[in-house]
């Protein structure tokens, strides 16, 4: 009997290799002839999984979306005692700036995206899509924050989400351009974020 092939686990192994080249060399340098050979699979695999390359890029893209958002979330769930909100925050949002060496890769993908978003509205959609997601994981969490008596009850959990989202955003664009150090950089993000409940602490 002719072997059965999982299709979903060769699109995975695709999209990672898309995402190995684009780290290394940039998002000119995926063709189908490197990614084949990336992920250990024939010309003619790549094309049954993806009638394009647009499609093969945008399945790269949903695929490292949807691990960023479940390293945040698992960032959460695998709290085994019961944490301060300004913890959780501060250690989910370190996990979305990808500012340790194991996220690198995966840090310089994510930019390789961005910088390609405005020509493609394909792009662009998603980007929008996992943006909002984890600025509702940011929101919820400050919402956590209020609910335990934590947060401050006047802050605005959607604004703040917004610029903490994007202050994480900035440092992995600094760190990678070697403005900051990792270190500096959750530095930054912790001082933000002390300055912002502090600041907050003393108008209630």
């Amino acid at each position: 009997m002719p072997r059965q092939v999982d299709y979903e686990d060769r699109r995975r192994r695709i999209a990672e290799a898309v995402c190995t080249l684009i780290a290394r060399s940039g998002m000119e340098a995926v063709s189908l002839r490197d990614v084949a050979a990336q992920a250990g699979v024939s010309m003619g695999a790549v094309q049954r999984c993806f009638r394009t390359k647009q499609d093969m890029l945008l399945f790269a893209l949903e695929h490292i979306s949807q691990h960023v958002s479940e390293r945040a979330e698992q960032r959460i769930a695998a709290t085994s005692t019961p944490q301060a909100a300004s913890t959780l925050l501060s250690h989910t949002l370190a996990e979305l700036a990808l500012l340790d060496e194991e996220s690198k890769t995966q840090a310089q993908v994510w930019l390789a995206f961005v910088t390609h978003a405005p020509a493609s509205e394909k792009l662009a959609a998603v980007l929008r899509d996992t943006y909002a997601k984890l600025h509702g994981l940011i929101a919820w969490l400050i919402r956590y924050g209020q609910d335990t008596r934590e947060v401050p009850q006047h802050l605005d959990p959607d604004r703040e989400a917004h610029t903490l989202l994007a202050l994480a955003d900035g440092l992995t664009a600094h760190v990678l351009a070697g403005h900051h150090a990792p270190a500096t950089a959750l530095a930054i993000l912790q001082r933000h974020i002390d300055h912002l409940l502090e600041e907050a602490s003393d108008r209630d």
